[in-house]
């Protein structure tokens, strides 16, 4: 039987572990599990690892802990970044960077046990110069650092108010949360509001009920973060 993890009471799951990734690297390389094994022991001292356990990573059935995905990295001569799916908490992209958390809070101006606490709840309290430290020491793209800093819902809030009302009044209070070029924000809102409204009229256009218009703009307010970026995405690429 294979062990997922050490006895350690400071065990943290990891990121999402793409063992496709992992196995597909191994095989590149000519390796074998028990080479990774092997080296995962040796040089970075976790003597628990056996090939059983490289197995289990690589079909899926267990997954590395931060500590284990930063050795079989290296290992596997890649960055932690290649064996992850697409991160989405501060501490997926934290590790996907490589960047070890005192790094972090450092560049951010807040002490570890601080740091930790807030990649530990996903729950970002920093202020404005510090999230936009945060940004630049991960690379943050602008959706990711409107994901890891917690303002998706606030965001969704103010967009969903856009589209249904006076687009022009939240031009401001969205471009606090997602820094943007105004010209490119306005025309974004505007665009949302034009699509929600063509949504509601063309169901009632089509002969469908107002049950129908409603549940069509529904969909597209459900969705709304989602078109926003896309919006910036065509004007900005």
């Amino acid at each position: 039987m294979c062990r997922v993890h050490p006895s350690n009471p400071s065990y943290q799951p990891g990121p999402r572990f793409d063992a496709l990734a992992a196995r597909r690297l191994r095989a590149a390389l000519g390796m074998g599990p028990e080479h990774v094994a092997h080296g995962m022991r040796a040089s970075y001292g976790l003597p628990y690892v056996t090939p059983d356990l490289v197995i289990a990573w690589e079909r899926g059935i267990a997954a590395p802990s931060n500590p284990e995905l930063t050795a079989l990295a290296g290992v596997l001569w890649a960055s932690p970044a290649e064996l992850l799916g697409s991160p989405r908490t501060l501490r997926e992209h934290r590790l996907a960077r490589g960047v070890a958390p005192d790094d972090v809070a450092r560049a951010v101006g807040l002490d570890l046990r601080s740091y930790l606490r807030m990649e530990d709840s996903g729950d970002w309290r920093g202020n404005e110069r510090q999230a936009a430290a945060l940004a630049d020491v991960l690379r943050l793209s602008l959706p990711d650092f409107v994901a890891v800093t917690g303002r998706v819902e606030r965001l969704a809030e103010l967009l969903r108010s856009a589209a249904t009302t006076r687009w022009q009044a939240y031009v401001r209070p969205v471009a606090k949360i997602a820094p943007l070029d105004k010209g490119i924000l306005e025309e974004v809102l505007q665009e949302l509001h034009e699509d929600y409204q063509g949504h509601m009229a063309a169901t009632l256009s089509w002969g469908g009920g107002s049950s129908d218009s409603q549940e069509s703009g529904r969909a597209f307010l459900d969705a709304i973060v989602d078109h926003f970026w896309a919006a910036v995405r065509k004007r900005t690429a």
